[in-house]
């Protein structure tokens, strides 16, 4: 979790468009914000390496009325994802997926984005 936020932190695109990435959902920041609205993890260990599979549901809240903006916004957000460094200290990323996304309308024309992903890692054997 917190790799995957420093990495979307250091985004000069994401940094431009967001006024938050963080951990969990912000509680005072406005929109257009960014946080891990759940997580989950399980065993993916094979014979001869410990793994884990982490699922993570990122929530994109924004008051945006253009959707091609909007639009730019979440493929900002998935390249940047699909960019992270395979290697990284103590495991390694062996699979990166996209599960499923979601949009939605709220209140005072806020639009939420649910954005999940599957990371399959395996324990660096030499850490």
């Amino acid at each position: 979790r917190t790799d995957l936020i420093a990495w979307l932190r250091a985004d000069a695109t994401l940094a431009a468009a967001l006024n938050a990435v963080e951990e969990e959902s912000p509680v005072a920041a406005s929109p257009p914000w960014l946080g891990i609205a759940a997580s989950a993890s399980a065993d993916w260990s094979g014979k001869t390496h410990r793994g884990r599979e982490v699922r993570i549901a990122l929530e994109l809240v924004e008051r945006q009325e253009d959707p091609a903006a909007l639009a730019a916004t979440i493929a900002a957000i998935e390249h940047r994802i699909a960019t992270l460094s395979p290697v990284q200290p103590g495991y390694r990323v062996v699979v990166t997926q996209v599960l499923r996304s979601r949009a939605e309308r709220r209140a005072r024309s806020v639009r939420a984005v649910l954005l999940e992903y599957s990371f399959r890692l395996l324990a660096n054997p030499e850490e």
